[in-house]
């Protein structure tokens, strides 16, 4: 089962967020319903790894904190755009707080795990080989000023996503953490 621990913005946030899609050719739009910022990709996860994954997550304890959005980008920086991104307010503490006592959870479990560098971000597009350069810069000129809401951060969530070909992936819920 593919694992990752993520944050899931309110309904209104999500419509924000995918209210920035545009006919762009070679994009694919998330749709509102799966937006999430992702603290940390597990991947392939074995079943008693998703056991103790899952406990040792209930061990991190950060407050509930309001998180901004905002701004827009791509991944990679260099090279062929594969990933148009809405991102979050920089310097939010609690945030980098949080995703530091996901990793050191994870790491309890599984010291192997690659923790590559962290920008928090809600993929709002993935582009294709078909996409124009020109026309993403013209995207990113336009919502280079976007600002959604911001949200209350009271939970984080193990989910399991099911890639589907053609669609959307399917996200389903494994575990719920409430902040303290």
């Amino acid at each position: 089962m593919r694992l990752f621990v993520a944050l899931v913005p309110p309904a209104p946030v999500q419509a924000g967020l995918a209210a920035l899609a545009a006919p762009l050719a070679g994009a694919r739009w998330t749709p509102a319903e799966n937006l999430h910022l992702t603290l940390r990709f597990l991947g392939e996860t074995a079943p008693e790894k998703q056991e103790a994954f899952a406990a040792a997550l209930a061990r991190v304890r950060v407050e509930p904190f309001a998180l901004p959005t905002g701004g827009v980008g791509l991944f990679p920086s260099r090279g062929p755009a594969k990933v148009l991104w809405a991102g979050v307010g920089h310097g939010h503490t609690r945030l980098y707080q949080l995703r530091k006592q996901v990793d050191e959870a994870l790491l309890t479990v599984d010291s192997g795990l690659a923790m590559p560098g962290f920008h928090p971000h809600f993929t709002i597009a993935r582009l294709d080989e078909t996409h124009s350069p020109k026309e993403i810069a013209r995207f990113l000129e336009k919502h280079a000023p976007f600002e959604g809401p911001p949200f209350r951060v009271a939970e984080f969530l193990l989910m399991a996503s099911e890639l589907r070909p053609g669609s959307p992936p399917v996200y389903r819920l494994m575990r719920q953490y409430l902040l303290t």
